[in-house]
């Protein structure tokens, strides 16, 4: 059914939904067609909409084309190609007016895709695959793989482009290779012959992409591990971290395993749960292992008491928490930035833990690196905080980077030789004002020996409940932590620094953040922007908030958890702070930032940002 108001032409800049039924093999087809746009030299990003429980439930993924390389959600749909009966009357709604919907018309259309405003393009996917292949299992999968010929032709995305990488996917398996690109052209030629080929949503090729990959958070924050030297990783499984080790321990298997003998150097463990998880890593980074877990926030609340732990007896460890909505399954594995707190103040006691805020996948490769630095210098755990939406999402960042002359920053560990020449070995000593004592490793020699315990030990690292005794530890733990604020990453500023009224903001808010900034400036709204990298806060973050009349402080959770921060751990005012904040599940938009903005501070707020 043609739409009543022909669609505006969008060239190489238009959003395409998939709703699909989770385990039917969609993510293959979604991602061929995302893959083949890039190879097109065109800017793109996947979102990925998916339950985290039973196979037969409702799946989406997005894909936005974005000449200007906008890597956020588009919060719009122009092309649905709705595969998923149990959810047309909610796939139906989501199209823009003017825009498009493809279904599979080998049954009679269902009155619920009824809409005047969009144009409505039947395919026959079922009967075509039915008709040239065999085996129900198979019929279902190659009929996404056709939806994909057919989307090709509407987009006009080049053919040969779909069918080389069909040809380099499958290059080991000739058989299937063979069948998908039968059904990329069944799908191809019938929408040229049938449909309105090309839509006005059009790939035109582009040199965007040149330099640049698409890789998800996870799998960048595992070669990351990789790079960084870690060698033990010990988890319990949990969306959406899950894929962290899968990358990491095949990274390991490829380069961590000796050619000659075939011993495996590093060790992966699934533990039964994440406290044993923990403490696993606690235990080999004592022994001087770099060592890690990947989690999430249900995971981080199971893991407190060896964290405590290893904060007390100042044990290096990074703990990699992908953020989300909360415990249980389906809507809680969706995107959130919500144990900012959490991890911030983890464990019982007084304990304050270094936070590190990627916001791409390209920070999750370089920070992930950092944290193993930062957590062997500062003799401390490092929690890295992404989330769903940069975990396992596909991005487009710039190729990753990497120096050979990197050596792992270790810290103030001392050898054998450098223990003898000492009076005495003395664990938890500040000998140079920076709250960071010097640490042997197990076995360097018997004059460094002492016991390993908890909040209950006194500077020598013996067994203490006096109470002067304990408080020189925790000032010195102070120390440390106000040495660590000089240590994490900067924060990034965008613009001079100097107006009225700034934006604050973390993680996967800052591609929304930025595309909104240029839409505010066309509307008078001249703002300064600061992302944060890195907790403890340090004097940048500390100028920004004094030199700044109102900070809008946006977020991705319900209670202003990055807010309370600022309140907890700065000078500023409180009543210098606005909150923005965004949390349904759904990654941030442009659209919901700007709108927040010019809400929050109305025309004045306008004339207000634009004085200098």
């Amino acid at each position: 059914m043609p739409a009543t108001q022909p669609a505006p032409d969008r060239l190489n800049d238009f959003v395409i939904k998939f709703a699909n039924v989770n385990g039917t093999g969609s993510a293959s087809a979604n991602t061929l067609i995302m893959k083949a746009i890039f190879r097109s030299g065109v800017p793109v990003v996947g979102k990925n909409y998916f339950p985290s429980n039973i196979q037969g439930l409702p799946t989406w993924y997005e894909i936005r084309v974005s000449a200007d390389g906008h890597q956020a959600r588009g919060g719009r749909v122009d092309l649905m190609l709705a595969m998923n009966i149990e959810t047309y009357a909610r796939d139906v709604k989501e199209v823009a007016p003017g825009g498009f919907l493809m279904y599979d018309s080998t049954w009679p259309r269902s009155a619920l895709l009824e809409r005047h405003d969009i144009t409505v393009l039947g395919i026959p996917l079922a009967k075509l695959c039915n008709e040239n292949f065999d085996g129900v299992r198979n019929r279902v999968l190659m009929k996404n793989i056709c939806y994909a010929g057919a989307l090709a032709a509407l987009v006009d995305i080049d053919l040969e482009i779909v069918r080389a990488l069909v040809t380099e996917q499958y290059a080991k398996k000739p058989k299937l290779a063979d069948a998908n690109l039968k059904a990329i052209e069944l799908g191809y030629r019938y929408a040229r012959e049938y449909l309105p080929c090309p839509l006005p949503l059009r790939v035109r090729r582009l040199d965007r992409t040149a330099g640049h990959v698409l890789i998800d958070g996870n799998t960048a924050a595992a070669l990351g591990c990789l790079y960084a030297g870690a060698t033990v990783g010990a988890w319990y499984p949990i969306t959406p971290s899950t894929s962290l080790m899968d990358a990491f321990r095949g990274f390991c298997e490829r380069y961590r395993v000796d050619p000659a003998t075939g011993e495996r150097n590093f060790v992966v463990l699934q533990a039964e749960d994440e406290l044993a998880a923990i403490g696993m890593v606690v235990g080999a980074s004592w022994n001087g292992a770099r060592a890690f877990t990947p989690t999430s926030g249900p995971g981080i609340s199971l893991m407190n008491e060896f964290v405590g732990l290893a904060y007390y007896a100042e044990v290096p460890c990074v703990i990699f928490d992908v953020q989300r909505v909360g415990p249980s399954t389906g809507m809680p594995t969706r995107t959130q930035q919500c144990d900012l707190l959490l991890c911030a103040y983890a464990s019982h006691g007084d304990t304050r833990h270094v936070l590190l805020f990627p916001a791409d996948p390209g920070e999750c490769f370089t920070l992930a690196v950092a944290a193993f630095d930062l957590a062997e210098r500062l003799q401390t755990p490092v929690f890295v905080l992404s989330d769903l939406d940069i975990g396992m999402n596909d991005w487009m960042v710039p190729e990753l980077a990497w120096d050979d002359a990197y050596r792992p920053d270790r810290g103030k560990v001392l050898s054998a030789a450098e223990v003898e020449q000492l009076e005495k070995f003395q664990r938890y000593v500040d000998r140079d004002g920076d709250g960071i004592p010097y640490r042997t490793l197990p076995g360097t020699s018997p004059k460094a020996a002492y016991f390993t315990r908890g909040s209950g030990h006194n500077q020598s690292g013996a067994y203490t409940e006096d109470s002067a005794e304990y408080q020189q530890v925790v000032d010195r733990l102070t120390r440390k932590f106000a040495t660590a604020a000089t240590l994490v990453p900067k924060p990034v500023l965008e613009g001079p620094g100097n107006r009225p009224v700034g934006i604050l903001s973390l993680g996967s808010c800052d591609g929304p953040i930025r595309e909104a900034l240029g839409e505010l400036a066309r509307r008078g709204y001249a703002l300064d922007y600061l992302r944060v990298r890195g907790f403890p806060f340090g004097a940048e973050v500390e100028a920004f908030l004094a030199g700044h009349e109102r900070v809008l402080v946006i977020e991705q959770n319900r209670d202003a958890q990055l807010k309370s921060l600022l309140t907890l751990e700065t000078a500023v005012p409180k009543h210098k702070l606005h909150s923005i904040l965004h949390y349904d599940g759904l990654p941030l938009t442009a659209q919901f930032v700007t709108d927040a903005v010019v809400a929050a501070l109305g025309a004045g707020g306008r004339r207000a940002a634009a004085a200098v």
